[in-house]
């Protein structure tokens, strides 16, 4: 990475030669100005007003405007030679806990990359000390024609620093607040709790940039000749007149977004009984009906072997009269012939 600046870290009697690089890179999609007749390009050329001609780059300079109208030169030799310790020094004035910044002040993002070797071993003393405290350093330094406020914290193994606005510089919140009195429900804040905690876990690295990705499609769809990508329809937001309302449908639509209907839906079967469907409220019926009927069979078939083993027993009676009838009439005709062999010897 290319650096913009070359210096130093000052931290006490120590001194750390680093380079200043840049910490983040845009990646918006910027446009030119052309003429909408015949797509020409449109170009400012810097005129001089006294001479009145075009001038080049390696002809501008700077100049302050004094309150009279008159023009003060000011080179990059003066600037160089500004009577501050911090124009070629990120000077460290205080080490503080990281939640004292507002981050309202935030600016730009630096990496701060040791130059050479021997500022390698002042560069990891002051990372290690930075990460041993949990604290971050306040810092001075002059970038751009004038001094500015630091912040330097650790990130990896690197030191970065973000550039802070001056307070003074951070305007109060006037007038921003509503000026009407307003009573929150703690239903209401339970709810905006619920909320808050279906939303707020999300890894930063899965965000992107859809509006430039969209912007993108278009600028390669018209290169092709082709028609651009219709825009789905924007959702209709209508308007919000039952607050607690809003925020349940709302937790609903980021539950189920989020993938977690689901979830919440074994949840609850765990918990309550579904009320059974149609199907299965009919076939519940059907087997109930089956239920009875088989009992009414099993207790049909019980009187059958009953009636069953009752005629097996009658017949077995009818056999056994049957057979004492038979015996019986032998019986008497031997009682007979008996008693005629008696009269015959008398």
């Amino acid at each position: 990475m290319r650096s913009i600046w070359n210096g130093a870290i000052s931290f006490g009697l120590v001194s750390i030669p680093i380079k200043l690089v840049n910490a983040t890179e845009s990646h918006s999609i910027s446009f030119r100005q052309v003429h909408t007749e015949d797509n020409g390009r449109i170009r400012y050329r810097k005129f001089c007003e006294l001479e009145d001609r075009e001038v080049t780059q390696s002809e501008i300079g700077k100049g302050y405007e004094d309150a009279d109208g008159s023009i003060v030169p000011i080179t990059d030799e003066d600037l160089s030679h500004l009577p501050i310790p911090t124009a070629r020094t990120i000077e460290i004035v205080a080490f503080v806990p990281a939640d004292r910044i507002d981050p309202l002040q935030m600016d730009a993002a630096y990496y701060l990359a040791a130059s050479g070797a021997p500022a390698a071993k002042p560069y990891t003393l002051l990372r290690e000390a930075l990460k041993r405290s949990n604290k971050v350093a306040i810092a001075k330094y002059a970038l751009r024609g004038r001094e500015r406020l630091g912040m330097l914290r650790v990130v990896g193994d690197a030191i970065a620093m973000h550039g802070l606005l001056w307070p003074d510089e951070v305007r109060a919140p006037e007038g921003v607040a509503p000026d009407v009195d307003v009573t929150v429900r703690d239903k209401e804040l339970d709810l905006a709790d619920a909320l808050m905690d279906t939303l707020g876990e999300v890894e930063l690295e899965d965000l992107h940039d859809e509006y430039r990705e969209a912007l993108e499609e278009v600028i390669a769809a018209k290169a092709a000749g082709e028609a651009p990508p219709e825009a789905p329809e924007p959702a209709k937001g209508g308007k919000v007149l039952d607050l607690m309302a809003a925020l349940e449908k709302s937790v609903r639509a980021a539950k189920e977004s989020r993938g977690e209907g689901a979830e919440a839906a074994e949840t609850e079967e765990a918990q309550v009984t579904p009320l059974p469907s149609k199907k299965s409220a009919s076939g519940a019926r059907k087997a109930a009906a089956k239920r009875p009927a088989a009992k009414k069979t099993a207790t049909a078939k019980k009187p059958a072997s009953a009636k069953k083993s009752a005629t097996a027993k009658t017949a077995k009676k009818a056999t056994a009269t049957k057979s004492t009838a038979k015996k019986t009439p032998a019986k008497k005709a031997t009682a007979k012939k008996t008693a005629a062999s008696r009269k015959r010897s008398a």
